[in-house]
C-alpha cells in the first residue's frame, strides 16, 4: 500500500499506522502492517473551486455548445459543482478555422467556427456555471484571424471566458508536419509574441494560458520558456499515462501498475518545478488514459475510474489547480466521461455517464480540502490512499485497491485517536475491473437526467479507542469521511 497524503490540522503532528492484513482472505496469509508519518507543519493550498475539468476536441464545440438548449449535459455539469470545460485537441491547429464576414473559411479547414457556436457556450457557460479556456490555432499561422476568433470570444463570453491558449502541443508541430525542424521555444513564442500583439488591440485583457505541450518532458523546456517570455495567467501541460501506439498494447493490468503511477508521480514534480520556480500555477487542460482516442477494453471499463481516482487526488496532492479528462462524446468505446451510443442520442444531447465520471463525482468531494506530505514505512504496492483535511475539520481519506479480483480484501485500521469520531464509507465499485456497465458510486447510478444522489443512510465505521476498521475490496475505491469530534472511549 502507498499511502501519498493526509492531513490532520495546523495545530497538532499526528501518527497514524495502518496496519493492512487479509481480511477474509483466501489463502490465509497476512499482509505487512504500514505506518505512517504525517508532517503537518506545511500544509498544501487547498484545492481550487474549480479543479474539476473536461476537455473536448474544438471540432466539438458547435455541437456540444447546442446541449445548452436540450439534453442533459448542463445538469451533469452541475452535479460536478464548478469546473472549467476547454476545448482544443489537435483538430484546433488542423481541422477548425474561424470564419465570419471578414474571414473566409479556408481550403484546409473541414470545420468553422462561428460567433453563433460562442453564443451557445456562453448559455451552456452560464446554465451550468462552468468556465472555458478556448484553444485559438496556431499551425496554420493567421494573425488577424486570430484575433477576430479572440474578439468574438470575449464578446460572446464575457466573464465566462477563463483565457485562451494559443495553438495545441506545439511541441509537436515538427514531428506532424506542421513546422520545419528545428522547430524551437524560441520560435513558438515569437509567433505567440505577434498573435498577442494583434490580439491585445482587438480584445485587450484576456488571459493566456499554455502552452499546452504533449508531456511533462517537454514541459521542462517549453514551460519554462513560456513563463519566461510570455508570463502566462495560466501554465499548462498534457498526459496519458499509455501511449496508442505502445507495444505490446496497453492493457489494464499496465494502467493500474505502480511502474505508472511512479511515472506519473515524476511526470507531476517535473511540471510543478516549472510552475513553483515561476510562482504560475499550472493545470492539466488535457489528460487521459491512452493517447490517440483510448483503448477498447481499457479507456472504457472501470479500471479506467480506479485510475482516474487515484490520479486526481495524487495531482491534488503535488499541487496542480485543475485536472481537464479529455472525451469525445461521439465514441463510447475510448476513453471519455460522457458519451452517447447512437448519432440520433448524440445530437439530442442524451448523454451517459461513463466509468471516469463516477470518478469525478468522488473526487468532488474533495474541493477545499488540503493535503500534507505523508512518509510510509514499509511501501508495498497495490494499494493507494491520499488524505486530506476538510475545510470543518474532518478527514478525507482516498483508497484504491488495484489489486486483480482475485486477490483477498485487505483489512485497514486507521488509527485517529480521539480527535475524530466515526467515519462514513462510500464505495465506487462495479462487477469487474472490465466492466463498462454496472458502476455504482455509493450504490446508486447515475440516472436518465444526468444526476447522481449521495445515500441517504450512508455506510458507517465506529471509531472505538481511536481506531477505524475498514475492509477494502480488490478493484474498488473508496471516500473515507472520518468526522471532527471525539470517539467513544469505549
Amino acid at each position: 500500500m502507498r499511502i501519498a497524503g493526509v492531513a490532520v490540522g495546523l495545530a497538532m503532528a499526528l501518527v497514524l499506522a495502518l496496519h493492512l492484513f487479509g481480511g477474509s482472505p483466501r489463502d490465509g496469509s497476512a499482509l505487512v502492517p504500514v505506518s505512517v508519518s504525517i508532517d503537518v507543519r506545511h500544509p498544501g493550498a487547498r484545492v481550487p473551486r474549480e479543479f474539476l475539468g473536461l476537455s473536448f476536441e474544438l471540432a466539438s464545440l458547435p455541437q456540444i455548445a447546442r446541449y445548452a438548449s436540450g439534453g442533459d449535459f448542463a445538469s451533469m455539469l452541475r452535479s460536478l459543482g464548478a469546473g472549467v470545460l476547454r476545448f482544443g485537441g489537435a483538430s484546433a491547429d488542423t481541422r477548425v478555422a474561424w470564419t465570419d464576414v471578414d474571414t473566409p473559411l479556408p481550403a484546409w479547414a473541414s470545420f468553422a467556427l462561428r460567433a453563433g457556436d460562442l453564443r451557445h457556450l456562453r448559455k451552456l457557460a452560464s446554465e451550468s456555471g462552468w468556465h472555458i479556456l478556448l484553444t485559438i490555432g496556431l499551425a496554420h499561422y493567421d494573425p488577424r484571424a486570430a484575433a477576430r476568433e479572440a474578439a468574438a470570444a470575449k464578446m460572446a463570453l464575457g466573464g465566462w471566458l477563463a483565457g485562451i491558449e494559443i495553438g495545441n502541443e506545439p511541441d509537436s508541430y515538427a514531428r506532424h508536419n506542421l513546422r520545419t525542424a528545428p522547430w524551437t521555444p524560441a520560435r513558438y513564442n515569437a509567433e505567440v509574441s505577434s498573435y498577442r500583439r494583434v490580439i491585445a488591440r482587438v480584445a485587450p485583457g484576456l488571459a493566456l494560458a499554455g502552452p499546452g505541450v504533449s508531456g511533462s518532458a517537454a514541459f521542462t523546456r517549453w514551460g519554462a520558456a513560456e513563463a519566461s517570455a510570455q508570463r502566462p495567467a495560466l501554465l499548462t501541460g498534457h498526459h496519458y499515462p499509455l501511449g496508442c501506439h505502445q507495444l505490446p498494447a496497453p492493457t489494464i493490468a499496465r494502467l493500474l501498475s505502480t511502474r505508472t503511477r511512479r511515472a506519473e508521480d515524476a511526470s507531476l514534480r517535473r511540471y510543478l518545478s516549472v510552475s513553483r520556480a515561476d510562482a504560475t500555477a499550472f493545470r492539466l487542460d488535457e489528460t487521459n488514459s491512452v493517447s490517440c482516442g483510448g483503448q477498447p477494453g481499457v479507456s472504457n471499463t472501470f479500471a479506467s475510474a480506479l485510475w482516474a481516482v487515484d490520479y486526481i487526488a495524487r495531482a491534488m496532492l503535488a499541487g496542480v489547480v485543475g485536472v481537464n479528462f479529455q472525451g469525445n462524446p461521439a465514441n463510447c468505446r475510448g476513453y471519455t466521461p460522457v458519451c452517447t451510443p447512437s448519432p440520433r442520442q448524440l445530437a439530442r444531447g442524451a448523454l451517459r455517464a461513463q466509468p471516469e465520471w463516477y470518478a469525478l463525482l468522488l473526487s468532488k468531494q474533495l474541493i477545499g480540502d488540503r493535503p500534507v506530505r505523508a512518509t510510509t514505512s514499509p511501501s508495498p504496492a497495490n494499494v493507494d490512499v491520499v488524505a486530506l483535511l476538510g475545510p470543518r475539520g474532518n478527514l478525507h481519506l482516498v483508497i484504491v485497491n488495484d489489486d486483480p479480483p482475485t486477490a483477498k480484501h485487505v483489512t485497514v485500521k486507521l488509527h485517529v485517536g480521539s480527535r475524530f469520531g466515526a467515519a462514513t464509507i462510500l464505495p465506487l465499485t462495479a462487477p469487474s475491473p472490465t466492466a463498462t456497465t454496472g458502476v455504482r458510486l455509493g450504490g446508486s447510478t447515475v440516472g436518465g437526467d444526468g444526476r447522481w444522489h449521495a445515500p441517504a443512510s450512508p455506510e458507517r465505521r465506529p471509531n472505538r479507542a481511536g481506531t477505524i476498521t475498514l475492509d477494502v475490496s480488490p478493484d474498488s475505491a473508496i471516500l473515507v469521511t472520518v468526522a471532527s469530534g471525539r470517539a467513544p472511549s469505549g
